[in-house]
């Protein structure tokens, strides 16, 4: 089974193309007003619409009230929406059966005793996302360009449910991230970049094809 990658942090047509072209399963909007990949909601509209179908378009948001989510949702088109702050697993259900489309949590993750999170989100999201656990003093809580210990995975090739491998992920290491962890999924987002908020057609390219290099299940 080829690894699924979803191309975070878009905020330009061209990137769009360039993800799409590289094999982009999802591809992510963040919508977090300190991040460089800050898009607003006229703008993300737009591009929303220049993915084609069969790929997922993802809204990443962070501690996001519903009146924030009902006014991107009433304008934008999305298939994901991905929990990125320090949502409970009381507001992630609240979420789900609000808006009745899957949701994402992000779990940051520095040492093993972390991965105990997943037990109490794992019955109300319908996928995660094992991240880097931001420094203390990091004003984004992803997107820092940190990886954390990826051995803590391995061997845990089963989940509760579908979960997506990302933090400091890059063309030189994505193979080497897969075969120790066993994803089947991968995001990436300031390893494909020019600039903060620039993704790099070529890096996307080669990201795709180190990430094609190995098989998901780390085979």
């Amino acid at each position: 089974m080829p690894v699924s990658i979803k191309f975070c942090g878009l905020s330009r047509e061209r990137d769009i193309a360039a993800a799409v072209s590289a094999g982009a399963r999802y591809v992510g909007f963040v919508h977090f007003a300190k991040s460089p990949r800050y898009i607003r909601v006229e703008d993300m509209a737009a591009l929303a619409l220049s993915v084609p179908p069969g790929v997922a378009k993802v809204l990443l948001t962070v501690n996001a009230d519903d009146a924030a989510l009902d006014d991107i949702l009433a304008r934008v088109p999305l298939d994901l929406l991905q929990l990125h702050g320090a949502e409970s697993p009381a507001r992630v259900a609240e979420v789900k059966a609000r808006y009745g489309l899957p949701v994402m949590k992000a779990i940051g993750v520095a040492s093993a005793a972390d991965l105990a999170r997943i037990d109490d989100y794992a019955p109300v999201v319908d996928q995660l996302l094992i991240d880097a656990k931001p420094p203390k003093d990091a004003e984004l809580p992803g997107g820092n360009g940190l990886a954390f210990d990826w051995r803590l995975l391995a061997g845990r090739k089963y989940w509760p449910c579908p979960w997506m491998l990302a933090g400091g992920l890059t063309p030189d290491n994505v193979a080497e991230a897969v075969r120790l962890t066993g994803a089947r999924q991968v995001d990436v987002s300031s390893g494909v970049e020019s600039a903060p908020g620039v993704k790099n057609a070529v890096k996307m390219q080669a990201f795709a094809a180190a990430a094609g290099s190995v098989r998901a299940g780390g085979r």
